[in-house]
C-alpha cells in the first residue's frame, strides 16, 4: 500500500464534503509533479487529506477506489475516484508535522504549494502512532 496527500480549501471541498458523499472524483489538478502522484495512486492507497486556505491541516483520510484516468474535462489531466474512510481528529497540523523535523525532505514541508504528493511510508508510521484507532 502506498500513501499519499491530497489538498483542498475546505470551502470549495472540505472532509465533511466527502464524508456526506461517501466517494468523489479527485480532478482539477493542473501541476505536473501533482499529476504524477495521481497517475501513481493504485487502488486501496490511502490519502490523507489537507485542508489549505488558513486550516493547513490533515483533516481525514480517504481510500483510492480504482485506477487513474484521463480527465474527460482535460485530455492532460488525470482523476481518481477517493472513498471517505475517517475524519482525523484533532487534525495534524502542518506546523506539527514541520516542527517533529522528521519529514524536511517531505515536499509537503519542502513545497507547500503542491496540491498532491506522494507520503512517505515512515509518515503513514507516525500517523498511526499519533491516532492508534485510525486503518492507516
Amino acid at each position: 500500500m502506498n500513501y499519499f496527500l491530497a489538498k483542498s480549501e475546505p470551502g470549495v471541498y472540505s472532509i465533511s464534503d466527502l464524508e456526506r458523499d461517501n466517494t468523489t472524483t479527485w480532478d482539477g489538478i493542473k501541476n505536473p509533479q501533482a499529476l504524477q502522484a495521481i497517475r501513481a495512486m493504485r487502488p486501496n492507497d490511502r490519502v490523507f487529506i489537507y485542508h489549505s486556505g488558513g486550516e493547513s491541516a490533515i483533516v481525514g483520510l480517504a481510500e483510492v477506489t480504482g485506477d487513474p484516468r484521463t480527465d474527460p474535462k482535460n485530455p492532460k489531466s488525470a482523476v481518481v475516484e477517493l472513498k471517505f474512510l475517517s475524519k482525523i481528529e484533532p487534525p495534524t497540523l502542518l506546523s506539527d508535522v514541520k516542527t517533529c523535523g522528521l519529514f524536511n525532505d517531505w515536499a509537503l514541508v519542502r513545497q507547500s504549494r503542491l496540491s498532491t504528493m506522494q507520503a512517505p511510508q515512515s509518515f503513514a508510521v507516525w500517523m498511526r502512532k499519533r491516532y492508534p484507532k485510525l486503518k492507516i
